[in-house]
């Protein structure tokens, strides 16, 4: 599998990665609903075979757990051929409480990196992330010149080999690179959510920031698989219920745009998944997608979004249909 340069930190990286969110499962609020551990690290170990070589979690991910997971996959892996490991930090939770926080403090920060270092047993972190610039859901105590400051230190302790950050607007970029360098940024982008287009990837394009997006397919919602029986039926303590993209009217509107995507990939073997990561990798200013894998067959049915080229017509047309 080809790999692509990430910023100005020397890594190589495949076009996708494992993202590791859905595999936190259930019981908080951004949770996924149930998960089975076993099938996470075998989708993992699947990944990794077949030329995926980073992997991208975070602790509130699961409050804990998906790291852990992770975890427990580099072990199968072996030191070998271990993945690239990409985590974050700024969300937080009290021990026995399953409420999210949010905390740009030193100190915080500090805990936050210690403990992901425990769960996923390894000697350094390859790219930590600051996870959001400020919290929607609650108040934010410390602020980004606070974090960025101490990720910083934390790179120069050698507990982290490259920073970065997530869901940054452009003015954030700019806070934080008046202390030190930005090696990538991790925000949302999928044929539905184009807003970064306009001004972050062209700020990024001409800083070498690599750029790894979030949610190519619109959390599942373009993967060809999902229904409106599928939407019906899912855990309560699955987030996407509340999410407007996941109700009516848009609902119908979306799925009808995914049987569009599954029909323009039927003409080269490919799934509406792949035609949709596919659309986000043509950008020159995205270094890579993260996809959530949470069985290996799910693998099997994306990975050739890697490689796969949509044409300048195939790009226009499905552009034409886009939900408005």
């Amino acid at each position: 599998m080809e790999t692509r340069a990430l910023g100005n930190t020397g890594l190589h990286i495949s076009p996708i990665g494992v993202g590791a969110w859905a595999i936190g499962g259930g019981g908080y609020a951004f949770g996924w609903g149930p998960q089975d551990d076993e099938e996470s690290v075998a989708a993992i170990r699947r990944a990794v075979d077949l030329g995926i070589n980073w992997v991208d979690t975070a602790p509130v991910y699961g409050l804990g757990r998906s790291e852990e997971v992770v975890g427990r996959a580099l072990k199968a892996v072996g030191a070998a051929n271990r993945p690239y490991v990409f985590t974050k930090c700024s969300l937080v939770w009290e021990d026995g409480r399953r409420e999210v926080a949010h905390s740009l403090q030193a100190a915080s920060i500090r805990r936050e990196v210690e403990a992901s270092l425990r769960r996923l047993d390894v000697p350094a972190i390859d790219l930590y992330q600051i996870h959001w610039p400020r919290f929607a859901a609650g108040a934010t105590t410390g602020s980004i010149e606070e974090a960025w400051t101490t990720l910083a230190a934390l790179q120069q302790e050698g507990k982290v080999r490259h920073i970065g950050v997530s869901n940054f607007k452009v003015e954030d970029l700019e806070a934080a690179g008046r202390i030190a360098p930005v090696a990538s940024l991790q925000p949302p982008y999928s044929i539905l959510r184009r807003g970064i287009e306009s001004e972050v990837l062209p700020y990024c394009q001409a800083h070498r920031i690599g750029v790894i997006v979030y949610s190519p397919m619109q959390s599942g919602l373009l993967s060809g698989r999902m229904t409106r029986e599928r939407v019906a039926a899912m855990p309560k303590d699955d987030f996407r219920h509340a999410t407007p993209e996941y109700q009516e009217p848009r609902l119908s509107r979306n799925l009808a745009f995914a049987d569009l995507l599954a029909a323009v990939g039927r003409r080269h073997g490919r799934s509406a998944g792949e035609v949709a990561i596919a659309w986000t990798l043509r950008h020159p200013g995205v270094t890579g997608a993260i996809v959530g894998f949470r069985r290996p067959a799910q693998v099997e049915g994306l990975i050739g979004a890697a490689v796969f080229r949509l044409t300048d017509g195939e790009i226009a047309e499905i552009e034409a249909a886009v939900p408005r």
